[in-house]
This record gives C-alpha cells, structure tokens and sequence, in this order.
C-alpha cells in the first residue's frame, strides 16, 4: 500500500536522485521517488554508455577525497547489485606545462598522495602509439581512472531501491512543491496527486532553474553533442585494455575529452567539455547538425588522426552550469528539511554513488561527515 507521509520524497530519479532514494530506503527510510521521465533516460546529463572517473581531479583537491569514497561505494554497488559498472583504463590529463588541466590534476594528485606519472610527448606517444600530442604538451597520468556505464548505474540504484520497499514513479513530472517554514514537512504536487513527508531531496538535473527558483542561483543550462567515429585504424589500439580515458586541455579555453571502445557503443567516444550554447531542458535542440561534429572532428585529425573516421552515433547531453563551475549542494538555506544537489557543470556523474551517502545524511541527520563545505548553497548568496 502506497504510504499517506513519507519520511523523504526525492524529485528526480537520474544519477543523483537514483543514489539518493537507494542510500536513504537502505537506511529504513520511507521514500517516494518522483521522475519526469522512464528509468535511465536520455533526456537529461545522465546517459552516454560511459562517463569518466577519475581522482586527480584537476577542477579542485577538494574534490579528492569525495572521489576516493565513489569508488569505493561503486564496487560496493556494483557487488550489491551484481552489475559491472566501473572499469579502470588509467587516465591522461592532457596539455602545455601551466595548463589549468595539468596543473590542477598535478595539485591534487600531490596533495593528496595519489599515485602517478609526469609523461612528456614521447613517453605518450610510446605507451598510446594512437596519440599525437604536441611537442611541448605533457600528460599526467593515473592507473585507478577509467569509466562508469551511467545507465547501469542508474538502473542498479533503483532496483536495490525498489527491493528495499521505497516507492518509485515514472512519468510523473512535478508541478510544485512546497516546505513549511516551521521545518516540520514538504508537500510535492504533481498532475497525479499530492505527496507529503518530513524531508526533501531535490536532484532536477537540468531542470534545477524550475525546481531551484527560489535559490536566486543563475543556472545556466548548456547543450552538448557526444560522438563515437569508426576507427580509420589500429581499432585494437583504442579498446580499454590498450586505450585510456583522457581530457586533453588544447589552448586554456577549449578542452574535449574521450574514452576507449566500450561493450555497448559502436565505435569510440569524444566529445567537446568547452562551448557549449545556453538553452533549457524543454527547448534544447534534440537534432544533430554537421557543426556539433566539426569542433571535435579537427581535434581528432590533430590529436587522434586514427580516430578520425565514420561518425556512428552522436546523441545530445546538458550541463547545468552553476556560477562558478562547482556543485551546488548542501541543506537549502531557508528550509531545513530540504536537500539539494544541483549545478553538477559537466563533471559530476562519478560522485553519485557517494551524493547518494551525502543526500542521505543531510535528510536524515541534517549533517554530513564527508567535506562538502565548499558546495554549500549559501556560498552564492
């Protein structure tokens, strides 16, 4: 029977909101999940058949240990759920000596004791005889980086989540939602009904400007095109065992990124990180144009030339921007019984499994032991 009062309802039920529903049912929770959508859709930031994963995290060291703990809650999940999700390739940040990517992932990296490599262009070229960097352009390299299948993902967070009682709908979009300023209770309306619990988890992806109003946050929602081409050669070059992933920062501004050959995609990932033009979840250009393949076209011919062949897939993903580039997460500043997880920028799918944790501690406890500080909410206010 479908509970009258939950004790936490979750609005969305993509990467974020999927961890976030299991880690709380998992803890004796009643839950209701709410999703616009059907399981492990493409209409959002959270699909693509494979996402990176990586620890020297060049975007900021305070992202370090919240990276260590994914990890280990992915072999959890994937232990749990009996589902292959993360597999280890090793990892280059690509770019000039002083380049944000390098730079940034060789501070983390030493601050935080992580095992790994300065390779020059030769040293590269050598291990990954695919590549083509540029004379002065050097590598740091890390053997535990690799990639997650999102899909798999999501969809092993909401059969554990399901399994352990919590009560999941699809297709149903949110309208509103409402907290009382006493802190004592939510109430969620959709064209379906009205829910009402103690808590509030809100992890609306791209929909975070409609959802997260009140926030006075200026999210800025960018489209981007993912791509998989054809090898025009050595395709065994580009398979995990032989391939690593990679985020190759070209000039200071414009920055695409790849991975090796996976199980489920036909032909190899790049994809643009920079650019990107402004719209919204509703109005966001669906079709792909010549143009969304140009950009990463001339840097495969530079950089990868053997990857440069037949375009096989091209499909289109959101960023949701937040002003600096950062998560937005955290207790929202005026309503105590709601947690939010917004604003992931491009680069925030392999923290779900542990968003998942922090979600549920903020619900539960109204605190978290992980260092999430630097995310909160009030920061932009």
């Amino acid at each position: 029977m479908p509970h009258t009062c939950y004790d936490a309802i979750v609005l969305g039920l993509g990467g974020m909101g999927s961890a976030a529903a299991y880690h709380l049912v998992a803890r004796g929770q009643t839950v209701l999940g709410l999703e616009k959508f059907q399981p492990a859709h493409n209409r959002g930031s959270s699909h693509g058949d494979s996402r990176i994963i990586r620890q020297a995290y060049h975007e900021h060291p305070n992202y370090v240990p919240l990276a260590r703990r994914a990890y280990e809650l992915w072999r959890r999940l994937e232990q749990d759920s009996k589902t292959a999700i993360l597999r280890q390739t090793g990892g280059l940040m690509i770019g000039r000596s002083g380049s944000s990517v390098v730079e940034g992932a060789l501070v983390s990296a030493m601050r935080h004791g992580l095992a790994h490599e300065v390779l020059d262009s030769a040293e590269m070229r050598h291990r990954f005889p695919v590549l083509n960097p540029r004379a002065d352009e050097i590598a740091i390299y890390e053997t535990v980086a690799g990639y997650l299948k999102p899909e798999a993902a999501i969809q092993a967070h909401l059969r554990l989540a399901a399994h352990h009682g919590a009560e999941l709908h699809f297709e149903e979009p949110v309208n509103e939602w409402s907290a009382d300023s006493s802190g004592m209770g939510v109430t969620v309306k959709t064209a379906q009904g009205s829910y009402q619990a103690s808590r509030l988890v809100i992890a609306p992806g791209a929909w975070a400007p409609d959802l997260l109003g009140d926030l006075k946050i200026s999210f800025d929602v960018q489209r981007r095109v993912m791509c998989w081409f054809q090898p025009l050669s050595d395709p065994g070059g580009f398979e995990p065992e032989n391939f690593p992933i990679y985020i190759w920062d070209v000039d200071g501004q414009n920055c695409f990124y790849g991975l090796p050959a996976t199980r489920t995609s036909a032909g190899v990932k790049a994809a643009m990180h920079s650019g990107g033009l402004s719209c919204s979840a509703e109005n966001v250009e669906r079709a792909i144009h010549d143009s969304d393949i140009a950009e990463v076209r001339g840097y495969l011919a530079q950089f990868i030339p053997s990857l440069n062949g037949p375009l096989t897939q091209a499909v289109s993903c959101l960023y949701t921007m937040s002003p600096d580039q950062h998560f937005v997460v955290g207790i929202h500043p005026s309503y105590p019984q709601v947690s939010v997880a917004a604003g992931f920028s491009g680069h925030g799918f392999k923290f779900t499994s542990v968003m998942g944790e922090v979600l549920a501690d903020l619900a539960i406890e109204g605190r978290t032991e992980h260092p999430i500080e630097f995310l909160f909410c009030a920061r932009f206010q």
